[in-house]
């Protein structure tokens, strides 16, 4: 066998999918990444990148397709990289994430006899997500030279882009009548010859538009993000879409004047009706603001919810803590089964929410407490007087705990600590501080919130070492 070169189009078989979703090949003794491509394809491979003990490449074409091949109903597939594998039977995917949490959980963990449970899928794997955002664009990306031209694209980012945008027409991981708000958005903004955001000249008034909708509540918020604060542009399209869309309680614009291209606003104004929707998981109502996180597969998340709370064991008894509590959700589908729970978050805006459902939901055992995770326990007048948490559930950022908030957590020694996260591999290193630190893993639950992406969610329950 000849030895491997970057600039190289080797016809590779490819394996099973790693965590991220490249596909996962061997040429000899070494393993090829390559992007586009699942498993048991056989694929023409360009080698794109050589690492010290693997390579990267690209799908270039199918020589043998796989069994597992499922044509994909999206006109954009090919193009969008939002859901990269809804060319995968969706029992294929769930197979493969199943194997991705075993993987890390055995590599990077060293954890050989641990027990990983049968992943948890979806029962709706399409227009499951609650929440899409959209960018305006006029640096549109075109498939060949004989493709429309057109005024302005709304949709996604081209991969590997950040200037280009694919125009979409339908996002078929979205609600169905947000599609349809979706294309009335384009076509207003361009009968109403709105200017859109040029990310390199930094001008142009149309930036993003999100649109939320409460799959329980059918209560649907369209926001829009632009450049400067300008009502009299905006009212005539918040109108129409009201008018047509009787499921639209609010039309909100947040501004954003700086050169970066995110949604969060510095500044919000309504534009017609409230400044927020409701959703609903389980019996509890959530107030959502333009800005506030919230779980955007809503079916999946009551799911998720479930198995948090049936690992927590509750009684009336326990004291529990929710870490990286955001806007109280799992705090509140909580405290019904405990003595009390207190919530702790970095953000004030999500405090602020947080505290609002508990009103809405009448609950009175649930406190929240605004402050750094890194030291929130560390002389903290405000928590002097609260008891030691029995149960703790933890739910940080992709990126993990930081040391001193895993050293914090060890310090208030829980019972029993049940670890949510939407990326294993950070996971596993946080979760080797506490199996090195007088916990035991008792359980690890895979849950597919994401169907047709490389995403996992995973939960990890430990308890004290007896």
């Amino acid at each position: 066998m000849t030895k491997l070169r970057k600039g190289d189009s080797p016809h590779l078989k490819v394996e099973s999918l790693a965590f991220g979703g490249l596909g996962v090949a061997k040429y000899g003794d070494k393993v090829v990444f390559v992007r586009g491509a699942i498993p048991q394809q056989t694929v023409k491979t360009a080698i794109i990148k050589k690492r010290k003990s693997y390579f990267e490449g690209i799908a270039l074409d199918v020589i043998e397709e796989s069994e597992y091949y499922f044509k994909p109903p999206c006109p954009h597939f090919k193009y969008c990289g939002g859901c990269s594998h809804q060319n995968l039977y969706y029992t294929e995917q769930l197979n493969q994430k199943q194997k991705q949490v075993e993987d890390i959980f055995l590599r990077l963990g060293g954890y050989e006899s641990q027990k990983v449970n049968k992943i948890v899928g979806c029962v709706d794997v399409w227009n499951y997500r609650n929440k899409m955002e959209f960018t305006f664009s006029k640096n549109i990306w075109y498939e060949n030279s004989n493709s429309p031209n057109m005024p302005l694209a709304l949709g996604l980012h081209i991969p590997k882009r950040f200037d280009k945008i694919l125009d979409i027409s339908d996002c078929h991981i979205q609600d169905i009548e947000c599609n349809s708000i979706l294309k009335l958005v384009k076509e207003l903004s361009i009968d109403h010859d709105l200017s859109v955001w040029d990310v390199r000249k930094h001008v142009g008034f149309l930036r993003n538009v999100v649109i939320r909708k409460g799959f329980n509540t059918d209560e649907i918020m369209v926001n829009f993000i632009t450049s400067e604060y300008d009502r009299e542009k905006l009212i005539p399209i918040a109108k129409e879409l009201s008018t047509r869309f009787s499921k639209i309680i609010s039309i909100v614009n947040n501004i954003n004047s700086r050169h970066g291209g995110s949604s969060q606003g510095q500044f919000e104004y309504n534009l017609y009706g409230k400044s927020v929707i409701h959703e609903k998981l389980g019996d509890y109502k959530f107030i959502i603001s333009a800005n506030s996180f919230f779980q955007t597969n809503t079916k999946q998340a009551e799911k998720l919810y479930q198995i948090i709370l049936n690992e927590c064991k509750l009684t009336k008894k326990d004291v529990v803590y929710d870490l990286f509590c955001g806007t109280g959700s799992i705090s509140i589908f909580l405290a019904n089964r405990a003595k009390h729970v207190f919530g702790f978050e970095l953000v004030k805006s999500a405090i602020k929410d947080a505290k609002n459902n508990l009103k809405l939901n009448d609950i009175d055992n649930c406190t929240f407490f605004e402050g750094d995770l890194m030291n929130i326990f560390t002389n903290n007048n405000e928590l002097e007087n609260i008891p030691k948490p029995d149960v703790m559930v933890i739910d940080p950022p992709r990126s993990g705990m930081h040391p001193k908030t895993v050293n914090q957590v060890i310090e208030q020694s829980p019972k029993r600590i049940v670890y949510v996260s939407c990326n294993p591999s950070t996971q596993v290193r946080d979760i080797k501080f506490f199996t090195e630190n007088s916990y035991n893993i008792i359980n690890i639950q895979p849950v597919d919130m994401f169907p047709h992406t490389p995403h996992i969610e995973n939960i990890v329950t430990m308890e004290i070492k007896k």
